[in-house]
């Protein structure tokens, strides 16, 4: 395990590969952002050149450091000192920052958060961690006061789709018609989308398959979906979930072109089943009658 003490990098917003995050607003008077910045960008060069004695002075004389285990290095000396131990074990290293905030509590005082990345020249996966940086500025010159690492924990937008979380799993046509539709949900890696897979089989003859992807819209803070037939139709979709429904605004281009808007209402019943049903549905403007309600139940 390489020793994290990557995440004082990120003393500047304009560090050497830094990149802001959308969400970033720092506030203050202009010339300390500037300062900042420049702090930052010297700090960058100090930690690509491994010297540790020039990376300690970025801190106050009684500043402090606190890894992702907890273990704490006071003053300078201390810092110079674990600086020093990681530059002589790790050379050639690129960094990338990602800053959430940076803000100004009070007159003299800046503290930031975000996360970073070290890229190391021997190929080892980059060791990320999330920051509080806590900045002062003593005689005109902003310094660290204090860092606190953390464990870096990648963002989730795949929580705002746990309530989807019934729909896991394997579904068929609990009809005893000769075309028989199957469905399935599962979790994309990393837990951030959904994935969704269906067909339409006769006597075992494939007529029709087509796949969904789900996941949150942070910018629009909805549930969203896109779909991709195999006959080249696709569309997408806005969910409203409910605690035993669920509603699909859909619109979709056919594959011959024609455009069809709908309803797609997905229910829970209380035998454990689902029903699937497309209601309000116009094609190319003209309206179209409700679809049958299809009832579909768990694979075991």
């Amino acid at each position: 395990m390489k020793p994290t003490i990557l995440s004082i990098l990120t003393i500047g917003l304009l560090a050497a590969g830094h990149v802001p995050s959308a969400t970033a607003a720092p506030a203050g008077d202009p010339a300390d952002l500037g300062q900042i910045a420049a702090v930052g960008e010297a700090y960058a060069k100090a930690f690509e050149k491994g010297d540790a004695k020039a990376v300690a002075a970025f801190w106050t004389p009684a500043g402090d450091y606190v890894d992702q285990t907890g273990k704490v290095f006071k003053g300078r000396d201390a810092i110079e000192a674990v600086f020093k131990s990681f530059f002589a074990a790790n050379k050639g290293m690129k960094l990338r920052i990602d800053s959430d905030s940076l803000n100004f509590p009070a007159p003299g005082t800046a503290i930031e958060d975000g996360s970073t990345a070290v890229i190391f020249a021997d190929g080892t996966p980059p060791e990320r961690g999330h920051f509080t940086n806590v900045f002062v500025k003593e005689d005109g010159k902003w310094l660290l006061a204090s860092v606190r690492e953390t464990e870096f924990v990648p963002p989730r937008n795949g929580q705002n789709l746990e309530g989807l979380g019934w729909a896991i799993g394997e579904w068929v046509d609990d009809s005893d018609g000769k075309e028989i539709g199957h469905s399935s949900f599962e979790w994309a890696p990393g837990g951030n989308f959904i994935i969704s897979k269906h067909a339409v089989t006769l006597h075992d003859e494939i007529l029709t398959t087509g796949t969904q992807y789900i996941a949150w819209d942070p910018s629009t803070s909805q549930i969203r979906s896109w779909n991709f037939e195999s006959d080249g139709g696709f569309g997408e979709g806005v969910w409203s979930a409910g605690d035993d429904k669920v509603s699909v605004q859909t619109k979709s281009t056919l594959a011959d072109g024609k455009k069809l808007v709908a309803t797609n209402i997905i229910s829970q019943n209380g035998d454990g089943s689902i029903s699937w049903q497309s209601t309000g549905r116009t094609l190319d403007g003209k309206p179209l009658p409700d679809s049958e309600k299809i009832k579909l139940k768990r694979v075991p």
